[in-house]
């Protein structure tokens, strides 16, 4: 699948010495989802402003689309949609004046049905002639995926889109972006959520410290750093894991009522068999068991605190 935003390279150190991104290298494949995680002060929306030219790099370049954002900045930002995560906004306009007004900063001509249907897909239309001011913050924030949509960008940029929205809400935007998404336009999203990343995206970018760790597809990512556990449920509660059973990968739980085995899926002996075997010989019984497996919170947490030594944890 070809690249639609190519970052070679990218660094930003600002002027109080703060490095914010260190040498960042990037594909971006057309017509995909990119999800970036990382916690506060990681560098995700750095690397956000930059690519939209509100932040100049240090250095390291940027193509979007084909377009060098520094020398060919109109062509580059023409290309693209941004949704910041603050809710800016122009309080006393009206939203078909706001989103009218974005399109033609573009340079774009005209198109009232165009500017009709963006508003028809986010359930804006009826509060077409509405002041922003009297909009609620979920609808304020729709607004502003209108502006980012005005000038028909091929690459969208959403900044925390679903920060202080409600549930039923964000799932709405959720099938906003698959609709967008199928229309051919590519979105990089930042979520604190963890659960919109697993629910949302192709591919999962995690950042920590302005280094970007890893970028893999979802499901790859979630196969090769997610551990298995096997919860039994004891007949009888145990007081500390037998002696004999030290040397395997076995925790207590649920006050001694549950002993929880840790595997790794993906290689061809788990060690399940051998396990239940030597709990018979021991006359540990169990009365039930289920599987579970990592979600991608805790591949997560691990990641960011382990860094790229913390992959494989």
């Amino acid at each position: 699948m070809s690249s639609i935003v190519s970052i070679s390279k990218l660094s930003k150190t600002y002027a109080s010495g703060f490095q914010a991104l260190k040498s960042v290298d990037l594909e971006i494949r057309k017509g995909e989802i990119l999800a970036l995680l990382g916690p506060n002060g990681a560098g995700k929306t750095t690397l956000i402003s930059i690519v939209c030219g509100i932040v100049n790099p240090s250095s390291g370049t940027v193509l979007a689309d084909g377009h060098d954002i520094v020398r060919d900045y109109r062509a580059a930002r023409g290309k693209i949609g941004l949704v910041p995560q603050e809710l800016s906004t122009d309080a006393f306009e009206t939203v078909w004046a706001t989103v009218k007004f974005s399109r033609g900063l573009f340079g774009k001509p005209p198109d009232a049905k165009y500017l009709e249907k963006i508003l028809r897909d986010l359930s804006l239309w009826d509060k077409k002639d509405s002041k922003i001011m009297t909009l609620s913050g979920g609808m304020k924030r729709r607004v502003l995926i209108a502006k980012a949509l005005s000038h028909e960008p091929s690459i969208l940029f959403l900044d925390e889109p679903t920060a202080g929205v409600d549930v039923e809400l964000r799932r709405d935007m959720w099938q906003m972006v698959r609709n967008l998404r199928a229309s051919g336009v590519t979105i990089i999203l930042t979520t604190h959520y963890i659960e919109e990343a697993e629910e949302m995206a192709d591919r999962i970018g995690v950042i920590s410290k302005g280094e970007l760790i890893l970028v893999e597809d979802k499901q790859v990512l979630m196969r090769k750093l997610g551990k298995k556990q096997l919860t039994l449920q004891l007949q009888n509660p145990l007081g500390a894991i037998p002696a004999e059973l030290s040397s395997l990968p076995l925790e207590l739980a649920d006050e001694g009522h549950a002993l929880v085995y840790t595997f790794d899926a993906q290689k061809e002996e788990t060690g399940i068999a051998a396990l239940l075997k030597r709990l018979g010989e021991l006359g540990i019984d169990f009365k039930d068991l289920h599987s579970s497996e990592s979600s991608l919170e805790e591949i997560f947490v691990s990641l960011v605190h382990g860094g790229k030594n913390g992959a494989g944890a």
